[in-house]
């Protein structure tokens, strides 16, 4: 398997690639390695312009970092002017956290994958059991289409919890 930015058939290393969904990493040379930790050599980066297209999220949010700390070269300006990204990606390349709708009873933000507490006993419809106050929720789910809606998992049924219900942990 070849370096997922430049191509290059060497020993490789999972490389973290932060900002985005926890474990996030990318197959990656020593020689890319310590480029993105240190000083870039240029030359080396025109690989880019065919590892920004990858179908790996994580592969292309590294070539867009890259090409933003090469954008005093002509050529990456470019490239980076030719790369389309939606919404999430761009916001994972630039670190910034996308701000969610969904709010727990204090108005923290709550994120894919937070582990939230029960404020309440809440009577489960057609589960046939209560969910107890205090009874922690891990890995939740966002409904996209509701803010006041998330889904997790209590005594092994998924529901669905009002938001105005949970505190995030």
């Amino acid at each position: 398997m070849p370096c997922a930015l430049c191509s290059a058939d060497a020993p490789l290393t999972a490389y973290p690639v932060s900002g985005g969904p926890e474990g996030a990493s990318v197959e990656l040379c020593d020689t890319c390695i310590a480029q993105i930790e240190g000083e870039p050599e240029p030359n080396h980066w025109r690989c880019l312009s065919s590892s920004m297209w990858s179908e790996d999220t994580a592969t292309q949010v590294l070539a867009a970092r890259m090409l933003n700390r090469l954008s005093d070269h002509d050529w990456a300006r470019d490239l980076s002017d030719q790369l389309w990204l939606d919404d999430d990606t761009r916001a994972w390349v630039e670190n910034v956290p996308q701000e969610s709708a969904h709010k727990d009873s204090n108005g923290a933000p709550l994120a894919q994958g937070d582990t939230v507490v029960l404020i309440k006993d809440l009577p489960v419809k057609g589960g046939g059991f209560t969910a107890k106050r205090g009874t922690a929720v891990r890995g939740i789910s966002l409904v996209q289409d509701n803010p006041a809606h998330i889904e997790g998992r209590v005594e092994g049924q998924r529901i669905v919890i009002l938001t105005e219900f949970v505190k995030k942990r």
